[in-house]
């Protein structure tokens, strides 16, 4: 864990779009009262972005400038961050990594009722087959804080919800050593 002296941990929500990132953070700020940070709203909101991406329909992310607009109130921790990649923030960030992940044909109608077609539709699907960010966190981040769990349904946004409370009530900073 790299809590860097905070009181309160940070916890990274990530996984393809579709799988529930931003409802589980929101419910889990709610029951925990962290601070929900919805990455992609913040990019938009603050213009930390290079452009639109015409193939893919979005922005194009600046990693450096999300960083630096979210190094503070990282440091000071009792953040949810919400957003669908992970190996760019600093590792030293987190103390929780979570990856929800959906069955294939539930995302599938999540993302077509969000008006994903063609290769955005795709590509996303693709990146959930082979679990392309649960690897990606579990390269970046230390294995022991890396969790992977379902977002099928209703019942499993709760249930991980409720997982994620326990963690974050049971969560002590690490004890530093002279």
């Amino acid at each position: 864990m790299a809590d860097g002296g905070r009181t309160k941990p940070n916890i990274l929500v990530t996984g393809t779009p579709g799988t529930g990132k931003t409802t589980t953070s929101s419910l889990l700020a709610d029951a925990t009262g962290l601070r929900h940070l919805d990455v992609s709203s913040l990019v938009r909101s603050k213009s930390l972005h290079d452009g639109w991406d015409d193939e893919f329909d979005c922005h194009i992310i600046n990693e450096d400038l999300v960083c630096d607009e979210l190094e503070d109130m990282m440091e000071i921790g009792g953040n949810i961050v919400d957003y669908h990649g992970c190996d760019f923030f600093p590792e030293r960030w987190f103390d929780s990594v979570v990856v929800l992940q959906t069955d294939n044909s539930i995302l599938h109608d999540r993302l077509t009722s969000r008006g994903y077609m063609g290769s955005k539709l795709t590509n996303n699907i693709e990146c959930e087959i082979f679990q392309v960010l649960l690897e990606e966190a579990k390269s970046s981040y230390a294995e022991e804080i890396v969790m992977a769990l379902q977002s099928d349904s209703v019942e499993d946004i709760s249930s991980n919800v409720a997982t994620l409370t326990d963690w974050v009530n049971n969560w002590r900073p690490v004890s530093r050593s002279s």
